[in-house]
């Protein structure tokens, strides 16, 4: 994965084969998140590179990260919990997400048409930041398969590995939704 935050928009992120070559998400969306990237900087976030890709960060917190994929581009709010999403642009992630956070787009000029959306929104996260509020813990629960319940029963030190899990990885193990 990319170190530099300038990588990212010239070659991409690193994640993937098509890093640094034509066919790379980011040279197709390049317009996009640079005009993105301008409304971040311009807004005062601190822009540093995370998970290989450009977040942009504001009181020592993340706010936003940018995206790119072969059918969109994307800026994805930290703490999507808090945001009001006045617009109703916000989107999940993904079906096992809890709250929408991100705003999807499919044309590089959407970047430029959702100006006063996205300037508002960066804005709004920001202001949580500086007033140190997060979203309150969501605690899901999920039921262990009788399988895996046998396999733990059976094996200590793999009960011990896989208590050490996250809510979140043990979940995902379990294959529920």
């Amino acid at each position: 994965m990319i170190e530099n935050i300038e990588d990212y928009f010239t070659k991409g992120c690193g994640r993937c084969k098509r890093f640094a070559t034509p066919d790379c998400s980011t040279r197709k969306w390049a317009k996009g998140l640079a005009i993105l990237r301008s409304y971040c900087i311009d807004a005062g976030l601190v822009e540093t590179v995370k998970w290989g890709h450009p977040c942009y960060m504001h009181e020592q917190r993340n706010i936003a990260i940018l995206g790119a994929f072969r059918d969109d581009f994307r800026l994805n709010f930290f703490n999507p919990a808090l945001m009001k999403d006045a617009r109703g642009v916000l989107e999940k992630r993904g079906s096992n997400t809890q709250n929408a956070g991100m705003i999807r787009f499919t044309s590089n000029d959407q970047a430029t048409e959702m100006k006063p959306v996205i300037v508002a929104y960066l804005e709004e996260a920001m202001g949580y930041a500086v007033a140190g509020i997060l979203p309150s813990k969501i605690v899901t629960t999920f039921e262990l398969p009788d399988e895996l319940i046998e396999a733990l029963d059976a094996d200590p030190e793999l009960a011990e590995a896989f208590h050490g899990l996250t809510r979140g990885r043990q979940k995902k193990l379990c294959h529920q939704p």
